[in-house]
């Protein structure tokens, strides 16, 4: 009954007109975002951060959540039409989706990937609503030295998550680690690493180094790449799939709305990783394996469910614990800092308007996500007819807009420069930026509660080993250390990332 009563709270707060209309917005911007390549969901989210300073904290969360979850959507109508993944969790979409527009099927496969994400997004966000207040209440049990042992095994997992090598991944994260660390000492006041310069004195900026490595680097990259595009859209005769379709394929939504779910709470999971994990359980237990990348509808219907249950769930532990579990959760604590709203457990219990308000919208965001994509297709399609070349001075300038509008500081622009050319040499490293951009905003709350541990405890380090959660933390943590160095564990990762 509780459930429920929190539930109503939540639809009185997201059905209101304003916070319907920035709703809308948010799910809207997701699909553009979603069906341009080249424009990600955090790229977007970043630019938008400064834009939110005017809203309402509630409108502005769900405008950006509906932002990220949007993309999902959005990225699988150019993946089954062009051969192109608007976002990288529609990478996998390509192979059979891509292969049944070529056969005339593209209609069953658009519908497939609505409908299926509708589902898994419906059951994410029950998920979401279930379990989200019991973890609350076991949060409230963290002291400093359970924070902290949770921040070392959440960076240890992205770690274990990230795509690639071992070694770059930990060097992401150790410097994202350093840079967490620019600015003024909390307890001393004294600078650390600000090089003399006044303007690093308050550190650097979130949405700076957000908007470098994801924004400016991904311009330039795409302005590298030469991509052909031929849209498949003669074929589409109906959007209604057969009944085999619907027969071959919902047992598929089931298992990628699991996997997905499962995946999104893990630190360094996310919409990603659920996808690709989807697509390849569904090769692996298929009576045919051989069918898949020529049009199995399979292939469709179970990474489009999974990337945005993944998508909705990876709030979990950012609403709960206060702890970012990808990029995208990482400038959503950006967002709620920028609003004076310190993320945890305490959320839940002293804004429980915002709490609920954010899970009822994504309800609705889901169902005006499949309203939206299905009957406007063909507009989205006609967006890539668009050169990027026309595209990108527009997106260049609103970035740094955004950016010199955070402190009016030209420098914090230039630093957004130089983060974006340290993006595009991560890229062409084949470094993930990611893992660094976790390590940067939980750099400074490791830290933070490191220090107010060993306070309390007079300076003894035995603090994080005598306290059972804490040591289980940390136990944990140290066991997934290990078995990813394990030698048959590795390779087995590796084969799992190049498949």
């Amino acid at each position: 009954m509780e459930l429920l009563a929190n539930l109503q709270l939540g639809f009185g707060v997201a059905l209101t007109l304003q916070n319907l209309l920035y709703c809308f917005t948010g799910v809207l911007l997701g699909t553009l975002i979603g069906v341009l390549p080249g424009i990600g969901p955090v790229a977007t989210i970043a630019m938008l951060l400064p834009a939110t300073y005017a809203l309402p904290p509630v409108s502005a969360l769900i405008m950006l959540a509906g932002i990220y979850y949007g993309a999902q959507y959005g990225g699988s109508t150019t993946a089954i039409l062009v051969n192109i993944p608007g976002e990288s969790s529609s990478v996998v979409t390509c192979l059979d989706g891509y292969a049944m527009a070529r056969q005339g099927r593209a209609g069953a496969a658009l519908a497939v990937a609505a409908l299926g994400s509708f589902f898994a997004g419906t059951v994410s966000t029950l998920i979401l609503a279930m379990f989200a207040p019991p973890l609350a209440e076991i949060a409230f049990q963290f002291g400093p030295a359970e924070y902290f042992s949770l921040m070392v095994l959440g960076l240890i997992a992205a770690i274990v998550l990230a795509r690639g090598s071992l070694i770059k991944a930990i060097a992401m994260i150790v410097l994202g680690l350093l840079l967490g660390l620019v600015g003024a000492d909390t307890n001393t006041g004294q600078f650390r690493f600000t090089f003399g310069l006044p303007q690093l004195a308050d550190g650097i900026g979130f949405v700076v180094v957000a908007m470098g490595l994801f924004g400016f680097s991904e311009i330039i990259i795409n302005l590298e790449r030469r991509a052909k595009r031929e849209v498949v859209m003669a074929q589409i005769k109906s959007l209604m799939p057969t009944r085999e379709d619907f027969a071959a394929s919902w047992k598929a939504v089931l298992r990628g709305t699991g996997i997905g779910a499962l995946l999104g709470i893990l630190p360094g999971g996310g919409a990603v990783l659920g996808s690709f994990a989807a697509y390849t359980l569904e090769k692996r237990i298929a009576k045919d394996p051989s069918r898949f990348g020529k049009g199995a509808i399979e292939g469709v219907a179970a990474p489009e469910s999974a990337n945005n249950a993944g998508a909705q769930t990876s709030f979990i532990p950012l609403l709960t614990l206060g702890i970012p579990s990808n990029a995208v959760m990482a400038l959503m604590v950006g967002a709620m800092t920028i609003h004076g709203i310190i993320p945890g457990p305490q959320v839940m219990t002293e804004r429980p308007e915002l709490f609920w308000g954010m899970i009822a919208s994504m309800w609705i965001g889901n169902l005006l996500l499949v309203i939206l994509n299905l009957p406007l297709i063909g507009i989205w399609v006609k967006l890539l007819s668009v050169p990027y070349r026309l595209l990108y001075p527009a997106i260049l300038l609103f970035c740094c807009i955004g950016v010199y509008s955070l402190n009016n500081s030209a420098v914090d622009v230039g630093l957004a420069l130089l983060f974006g050319l340290l993006g595009y040499l991560f890229i062409k490293l084949d470094c993930e930026p990611a893992p660094l951009l976790l390590g940067f905003v939980l750099g400074p709350m490791m830290e933070d509660n490191l220090r107010r541990a060993m306070r309390i405890s007079r300076g003894n380090p035995e603090v994080f080993f005598t306290r059972p959660l804490s040591l289980a933390l940390l136990l944990i943590a140290l066991a997934l250390l290990i078995v990813v160095v394990l030698p048959v564990v590795r390779k087995k990762r590796e084969e799992a990332f190049q498949e």
